[in-house]
């Protein structure tokens, strides 16, 4: 049994591509450590029923927000439609389309909502839909990079040779723990829905848990694939996608398949498990029917929720992948000092470097499992919940 069958969503138990990380870091100090953009790939008409707003928000959550805006237009919030939420401890730019049929355009002056600003409106024929970007842009500020304690590795020189690493070869695409919740709690929600304990669920809510159940069972099919050394190489019998699309093909023997997997074409992919046969043939196949031995009772249940398995490329590809060591921010040295004096650090956070990060990805894919394969990352938020959550010693 693979190991990481034994803590569900406990990444921590999923193997590494390139080793694990002999430096560690902290991100989202401040919000504006942690920017995301949204990306959609058409053109907005200027015409239609929907006004599309595309708004910057800092520490808010996308909820929030979108309340704020349908009292902003008079609409119930129903009539307003968002892509996906982006996280609270950031600055995002995200869009949202109001429908206004018949109605006139909402005065942006009159939106005044403190940390929120409409930057740019524009009219659409459809709403937009959950899911509906083709990537996002992230720049990320890692601070207090440092090696881990008793280490001396010098956290430059080792970051710079992760960072080409990941340039040129990928990184494994795994979910990221936001589909799993808080201590994988959509995994055990998940469970108990499958063993009939949850009655009464709502349906996006039956979908998240879903979700969260086949995310985790890829997530252990990468890993092994990374044990075996194959996961960004071709195997027989393996399914492949191409780059930057969701359209897959089995491989069949053709020749050049190989280099077009080793030069980043094509990628190997995984099972998403659920109703129908598994397309992998050969030695491909072999690991996958591995996999789901082990998960027989989940994949029985997303069969009898009308789960149709699916594909998901086992090799992520940071696009535009830039970095650059920086000073920290004189601009926010009060909002940093204040949120550093919060930690009990043991080394300076002045001196240590800073990392800065930019990359695009495609939709579907987790910015955090890219940092995991560079450095340990502490999530500045999750520092402070595990301080106040400690047990007091006498």
């Amino acid at each position: 049994m693979p190991n990481a069958l034994m803590q569900p969503a406990d990444l921590k138990v999923l193997n590494y591509a390139y080793g694990q990380p002999d430096c560690q870091g902290i991100y989202k100090v401040i919000p504006q450590d942690f920017r995301v953009e949204e990306q959609i790939a058409y053109e907005l008409s200027g015409e239609g029923e929907h006004l599309w707003c595309w708004v910057e928000k800092t520490g808010e959550n996308t909820d929030w927000v979108l309340q704020q805006l349908a009292k902003w237009a008079g609409v119930s919030p129903s009539k307003i439609g968002v892509a996906g939420q982006k996280d609270r401890h950031a600055v995002t730019r995200q869009w949202f389309s109001i429908q206004l049929a018949g109605l006139v355009n909402p005065n942006i002056d009159d939106f005044k909502v403190k940390n929120v600003t409409i930057l740019k409106t524009l009219r659409h024929q459809r709403k937009l839909q959950t899911g509906g970007l083709s990537g996002n842009r992230f720049t990320v500020i890692i601070r207090n990079v440092q090696p881990f304690e008793g280490n001396d590795t010098d956290v430059i020189q080792s970051l710079q040779a992760r960072l080409n690493q990941i340039k040129e070869q990928g990184v494994p695409n795994y979910y990221g723990e936001q589909r799993f919740g808080i201590h994988g709690r959509n995994i055990k929600q998940g469970e108990k829905l499958l063993a009939g304990e949850l009655p009464k669920v709502k349906r996006n809510q039956k979908s998240l848990f879903l979700s969260a159940i086949r995310s985790w069972m890829f997530n252990v099919l990468l890993s092994e694939r990374i044990k075996q050394q194959n996961w960004n190489q071709l195997l027989p019998g393996d399914v492949l996608q191409l780059e930057g699309s969701n359209k897959w093909f089995v491989e069949d023997d053709s020749t050049g398949l190989a280099e077009r997997v080793n030069t980043l074409d094509v990628h190997p992919t995984g099972a998403l498990f659920g109703q129908g046969v598994l397309p992998t043939e050969k030695s491909a196949l072999k690991i996958e029917q591995s996999i789901a031995e082990h998960f027989k009772s989940w994949i029985t249940g997303l069969d009898e929720y009308g789960v149709k398995q699916d594909r998901r490329a086992l090799r992520l590809l940071p696009l535009e992948l830039e970095w650059q060591w920086i000073a920290s921010s004189a601009d926010c040295a009060d909002a940093l000092s204040m949120a550093f004096d919060k930690l009990p650090l043991k080394s300076d956070w002045h001196t240590a470097p800073v990392l800065q990060l930019s990359f695009s990805l495609r939709s579907g894919s987790y910015a955090t499992m890219v940092m995991r394969e560079l450095l340990q990352g502490q999530d500045y938020q999750g520092m402070l919940k595990a301080i106040q959550n400690a047990p007091e010693t006498a």
